[in-house]
């Protein structure tokens, strides 16, 4: 269970002016827990004190990195069911779901404890023509600065871990901004942060509103912005973020192509898995499934029987897979385009109802392209079937979107296999999988509205480092000319 109250932190350290956010269980609806809340003047005070940490910091030899990020592991570890049920009561994730993003959460500081040590540059010749004869260079990488983290409620760990993780990796100090739904969890990391030997100021984690967040975007003294939430929010913190380097992880509208020749028992299975796992709240669940014109029936059945088995109630029981949206509103929202989409013409096949903030596991056909289930981000229990008859044919389909974060493809054929990875308009291609499926230390981003840059371990250290050329000319009378 929660404690009672969470401080935030500032400047590596606990802080509680105040409780006044509120964190419900998004099953029950009860307030579960009370957490401080960061107001501009505490905004920019840990602005301040990352400014500060900045030397401290780059100064930090790489196993010393690498053992503050190897302590977190080791204490998530000791804390996996702690953190796994802060999960699930305050993000209304099921328990399974829950401990599998713990999991995530380990391996992401593991994967950043690796790199920790393995930051390289490169030496670079340089005499290409006879006036750089006698001229050498090299590069390095070297800390941004600090950094300004906005993360998303559907994964309060991992996404925040992601980045975290990277930027202790590279020195780089950071305010954090936690989901003000879901703040417990990146809470829960500072507390085992603050029992390392981290320079001071070098981080600080504050839940705060919307209007007081504005800082952590526009203030000049940050020198990059990594926001992960929706497209619309994404854009406009874009538009005001100044001179800082920016990284978008936005939404997606993700598809699945099934193909002929297809193991049509096993991409069902993967599917509704991937369409539905915690309640379609992820921006790579499957949001449209493209499937061939001679199996469309026979998989249709079998993703609909499948569909019906999946268990929806309290997120704490250990065989729920269907739990709470993130609130009512949202809920509702889902509910109003399944509505609107039928108006239309499209048909249910299964699910469609709406209780409280329960939406069933829903399936459609011959829904419109012109209805927001089809061509908006639905970030719901909700997924729409259509047929192809040509592979090209599906590939425009998936294409036709304005987002473009990861694609699914269920096929046997290399060729065809390769022709999505070319064509396809997307950060990511699947091959005999969902799009759902990620592991945190592969590149992943999107491109079109789906965002900017890259996370996974390795390349959001990239983005928070910049390159420093050294150039060395040796003088003529060095070399007995």
């Amino acid at each position: 269970m929660l404690k009672d109250t969470y401080p935030f932190y500032l400047g590596n350290r606990p802080g509680a002016p105040n409780y006044d956010l509120a964190v419900t269980d998004k099953y029950s609806g009860v307030v579960a827990t009370r957490v401080a809340l960061a107001d501009a003047p505490v905004i920019d005070r840990a602005i301040t004190l990352a400014v500060a940490a900045v030397e401290p910091m780059r100064a930090l030899a790489a196993y010393e990195r690498q053992a503050v990020l190897n302590h977190c592991v080791r204490r998530f570890t000791e804390r996996a069911e702690e953190l796994a049920m802060a999960l699930c009561i305050e993000a209304g994730k099921p328990i399974r779901d829950s401990r599998g993003e713990v999991t995530r959460l380990i391996d992401t500081f593991r994967i950043a404890a690796e790199e920790s040590v393995r930051i390289t540059g490169e030496v670079l010749p340089l005499d290409i023509s006879a006036r750089a004869r006698d001229y050498r260079g090299m590069w390095k990488r070297v800390p941004i600065g600090p950094c300004s983290f906005i993360s998303p409620f559907n994964f309060p760990l991992n996404l925040a871990a992601h980045k975290i993780a990277p930027a202790i990796a590279v020195g780089c100090p950071f305010v954090l901004k936690p989901a003000s739904r879901t703040p417990v969890g990146a809470l829960l990391i500072g507390e085992t942060l603050a029992e390392t030997d981290l320079p001071e100021g070098a981080f600080s984690i504050l839940p705060c509103s919307r209007d007081g967040a504005d800082l952590f975007t526009t203030d000049e003294r940050l020198k990059l912005l990594s926001f992960t939430g929706s497209p619309e929010v994404g854009w406009a913190l874009k538009a005001k973020a100044g001179k800082k380097k920016v990284i978008l992880e936005l939404g997606g509208n993700a598809a699945c192509i099934v193909d002929a020749d297809s193991d049509l028992a096993d991409a069902a299975a993967r599917i509704v898995f991937g369409a539905f796992y915690q309640s379609g709240q992820s921006c790579i669940s499957v949001q449209r499934i493209i499937v061939h014109e001679s199996v469309y029936d026979d998989f249709r059945d079998r993703l609909v029987a499948t569909t019906r088995e999946l268990k929806m109630g309290d997120p704490k029981s250990d065989d729920t897979f269907i739990g709470p949206m993130i609130d009512e509103s949202e809920a509702k929202r889902v509910e109003k385009w399944i509505r609107s989409a039928v108006a239309h013409g499209a048909r249910v096949l299964c699910g469609g109802k709406r209780k409280g903030v329960m939406v069933e596991a829903t399936l459609l056909e011959n829904v419109p392209r012109n209805e927001k289930l089809y061509c908006d981000e639905v970030f719901g229990p909700v997924a729409l079937l259509a047929k192809f008859e040509r592979f090209e044919d599906a590939l425009a389909d998936v294409n036709d979107s304005v987002y473009g974060l990861q694609a699914g493809v269920f096929t046997r054929d290399l060729y065809k296999a390769q022709m999505a990875w070319d064509r396809l308009e997307v950060g990511g291609v699947i091959v005999g999988d969902v799009p759902s499926w990620r592991v945190d230390h592969m590149p992943y981003g999107g491109v079109k509205d789906s965002g900017l840059g890259r996370e996974g371990i390795r390349f959001a250290m990239e983005e928070m480092t910049e390159i420093r050329m050294l150039v060395l000319r040796t003088p003529p009378s060095e070399l007995g000319r």
